[in-house]
């Protein structure tokens, strides 16, 4: 499988024009917490129509695929909110969308799914992975759009880079949730365009971290993966295709126990009035820790869709347990 190329400022810049009009131009606003060295800044990506930035990706690669793609329909592979993406478009479009999701996928989004029209195919966790690498599934007609791996994708998650350095040109770190490296990657290529002294942080979860790993070891490396209600973030390895790209433009990734990311989502609540889901809220735990982010530091909230039940635990102060197959 080929590696994943570098993505033109110029590819970024047209998938903003693509999705003018289509989705949400998020607000950036400053988090309202005491103590923190840094200047953080929210990046409300929980505002979009489907509650996740998954819509741009969508968006974009959908944009560009012929009549004759679309007519045999979409499909995707994901744990919930690339689904929404796909799904949402798809019926934006008129076309049938199938998504496969992995055994664990939160009803929230299983159900926002349907809601959208979209059929949904539950797998295991391992046979979903297997999708996610090798780009196909048998059994399912029309056109795979990729979670992660499609430079579309990328490209229109690129255009938040754009937004951030409208709404904040000085700014001096970005924090971002690493699922596969899509979302990363895509707004790490238009900072990098525009001002590149600025730092690329990813944040993980300490039950599913591939990155670390992989930059500890200065290549893919499969780690243990378990289970946490942090569901939108970590696998078991850094995508082969997406590594080259990932050390190119990430520098550092910032690990959170799950503990430390409900206490993020609470605070997000209590403070902003911003519900964030468990990937959403992981960069604001990284930032909150202060370690290697000063300044202006903008924290991407990727998504929202948190089931009901695990945000009451996190707000009367627990942390909810991992969903089980």
């Amino acid at each position: 499988m080929s590696r994943i190329s570098p993505i033109p400022i110029e590819a970024i810049e047209a998938a903003a024009e693509r999705l003018a009009g289509t989705i949400v131009r998020t607000p950036l606003v400053p988090l309202n917490a005491d103590g923190s060295a840094a200047e953080i800044w929210l990046k409300l990506e929980n505002l979009q129509p489907i509650g996740s930035f998954k819509v741009r990706g969508a968006g974009n690669a959908m944009a560009q695929l012929t009549d004759e793609q679309l007519g045999g329909g979409v499909y995707t592979a994901s744990a919930g909110n690339m689904a929404q993406g796909v799904a949402w478009n798809a019926q934006r479009l008129g076309v049938p969308c199938t998504v496969v999701v992995p055994d664990h996928a939160p009803q929230t989004k299983l159900d926002a799914v349907e809601r959208l029209g979209g059929r949904i195919e539950k797998v295991p966790f391992d046979t979903w992975w297997q999708i996610i690498v090798t780009h196909e599934y048998e059994g399912v007609d029309g056109t795979f759009v990729h979670p992660v791996s499609d430079p579309a994708v990328i490209a229109g998650n690129g255009t938040i880079g754009l937004e951030i350095l409208e709404d904040l040109p000085d700014v001096d770190a970005v924090v971002i949730p690493f699922g596969g490296g899509g979302l990363s990657c895509g707004i790490a290529s238009a900072i990098r365009a525009r001002k590149p002294d600025t730092k690329i942080f990813a944040a993980e979860v300490s039950s599913a971290a591939p990155l670390t790993a992989a930059l500890d070891s200065g290549e893919p490396t499969p780690i243990d993966y378990s289970r946490s209600f942090v569901d939108g973030i970590g696998g078991k390895v850094v995508l082969p295709d997406m590594w080259p790209l990932v050390r190119e433009l990430i520098d550092a990734s910032f690990v959170s126990s799950p503990e430390a990311i409900a206490a993020a989502i609470k605070l997000l609540v209590e403070r902003n009035r911003v519900v964030a889901e468990g990937a959403g809220a992981a960069p604001v735990a990284a930032a909150l820790t202060g370690v290697g982010v000063e300044g202006k530091v903008v924290c991407v909230v990727s998504g929202g869709n948190i089931d009901a039940d695990k945000l009451a635990t996190i707000l009367e102060g627990g942390v909810p347990e991992p969903l089980q197959p």
